[in-house]
């Protein structure tokens, strides 16, 4: 049980900025405000220090992709173009570096991701970035990751010469895969109605899920006719719930985002145009997103960025357009809510995970990092006592 006095507390809820303390108890946020103490409760007195949730990042490989060994990560099962049955929680490693890097820089929740290499890639999950066994790292599965554009054009058709070698044929993979659960969940129906028979199929189960409208699809898209693409698949299918990830191109299409009510998930923009795909990415995305009244959140898809580096991504956002009153919410409440776990992470509000991060100045400014942070009420990191020499680790 802790108490953290003297705070200004970035709400990320209807309260906004509150003077006070915050009181976690029982790996919850007890109260928010004016604090009477229990018997017994570490005070940590900030002396007016900003505290906000613990940042989210709706879109990382973080765990999947080894700290150090991107190219070995567990993220592409690359043995087919669709793999739905394929489950992140069961690649993703606690220990890996990048997860300690990036709690102790302030981001305590990511959404575990499979990579892009395939068409359908398969369920990816919201994880804590603090714990040692992945299940109690576990907030929820948040989704079905899917892909266009060139990635899985390589993947399969120039390193595997087999579909998808083309957007319409990644288009068609899609498609097809979608066509294929909407029959799978008439049969089984038909076979529960009846009585019969049935075998079942872990890939079309995972897939079900999405078509019947209980599992988001997050499609990666960096051009804006594969964003197009994607909405258009999409209300074929009467898919609602879905996010695009990336959204490189996004600013070029954004009255399409804002009419269809579709969130976008923006990044790693810090990044060159390593593929042609990429020539018009910018960091005033977001801002002009924003501005049509698109909910986005801002990415990192570390480890092509560093997982610590969020909240020096959203500074650059902020510097290019992003309205400064928006910051937080890119990385706190908006991500939360995109990815359904908004109950959970994202706020300081009273009931949800303690979760929580104490900076000693705004915290997307570059100066500025993380001197406290909390997860589920556990005080996991103190710069004061936890920092360490980097000279001091140099291993001969």
């Amino acid at each position: 049980m802790h108490v953290i006095r003297n705070a200004t507390l970035h709400t990320a809820t209807d309260r906004g900025t509150v003077e006070g303390d915050l009181l976690l108890e029982g790996g919850k946020i007890a109260a928010v405000g004016e604090v009477d103490a229990p018997e017994g409760a570490a005070e940590v007195d900030v002396d007016g220090a900003p505290v906000t949730p613990g940042l989210v990042d709706a879109h990382s490989h973080a765990g999947m992709a080894e700290w150090g060994e991107p190219e070995d990560g567990d993220y592409n099962e690359g043995t087919d173009p669709v793999t739905p049955h394929v489950n992140a929680l069961d690649g993703f490693h606690p220990r890996d570096e990048e997860l300690k890097h990036a709690f102790q820089n302030g981001v305590t929740s990511v959404s575990a991701r499979m990579g892009s290499g395939n068409v359908i890639g398969g369920v990816i999950c919201s994880m804590k970035t603090y714990g040692d066994v992945a299940d109690r790292m576990l907030i929820r599965e948040d989704g079905m990751k899917a892909a266009m554009g060139e990635n899985p054009k390589r993947f399969h058709g120039e390193r595997k010469d087999r579909q998808p070698a083309t957007r319409p044929g990644v288009a068609a993979t899609l498609r097809q895969a979608l066509m294929d659960a909407e029959d799978y969940v008439e049969k089984r129906a038909k076979a529960e109605d009846e009585d019969d028979p049935f075998d079942r199929d872990l890939g079309m189960e995972n897939l079900a899920r999405v078509v019947e409208g209980e599992l988001p699809l997050r499609v990666h898209a960096h051009r804006a006719d594969d964003i197009v693409t994607v909405f258009r698949i999409a209300e074929e299918f009467g898919i609602d719930d879905l996010s695009i990830e990336h959204a490189t191109e996004g600013h070029l299409v954004a009255e399409e985002f804002a009419e269809r009510g579709v969130p976008a998930v923006c990044g790693p923009s810090l990044y060159s145009g390593a593929k042609y795909e990429l020539r018009n990415i910018t960091f005033e995305t977001p801002g002009i997103l924003h501005e049509a009244g698109v909910k986005i959140a801002i990415q990192t898809d570390a480890p092509v960025l560093p997982q610590r580096h969020l909240d020096v991504c959203v500074g650059l956002a902020v510097r290019e357009g992003l309205p400064e009153n928006a910051a937080l919410d890119v990385v706190t409440r908006n991500p939360a809510e995109i990815l359904g776990i908004e109950d959970r992470v994202g706020t300081l509000a009273e009931g949800t995970d303690a979760d929580v991060v104490v900076w000693d100045g705004p915290f997307y400014q570059f100066d500025t990092s993380a001197q406290h942070v909390f997860v589920d009420g556990e005080h996991v990191f103190d710069r004061a006592e936890d920092s360490v020499d980097p000279r001091e680790e140099w291993q001969w």
